[in-house]
């Protein structure tokens, strides 16, 4: 992954790079493999993951205009 720092603007690099680790789940996993989950906490998890991305797809689904 590589931030191109422009005009030495530091402070929007960094944001930029939050923004791609977030994205693409770095920390998540990093977190996900230093410890132990239980399977129940593990299937709570998925599910509860599951349900917002019901929610953001019916979000995008929605018409604006209510028709």
């Amino acid at each position: 992954m590589r931030i191109e720092v422009k005009n030495g603007d530091l402070n929007r690099a960094l944001k930029e790079l939050k923004k791609r680790v977030y994205r693409e789940r770095i920390l998540i996993e990093y977190k996900e493999h230093m410890a132990y989950e239980k399977p129940s906490e593990k299937r709570r998890r998925k599910k509860a993951e599951a349900i917002l991305r019901r929610k953001k797809e019916e979000r995008q689904n929605e018409n604006p205009w209510g028709d």
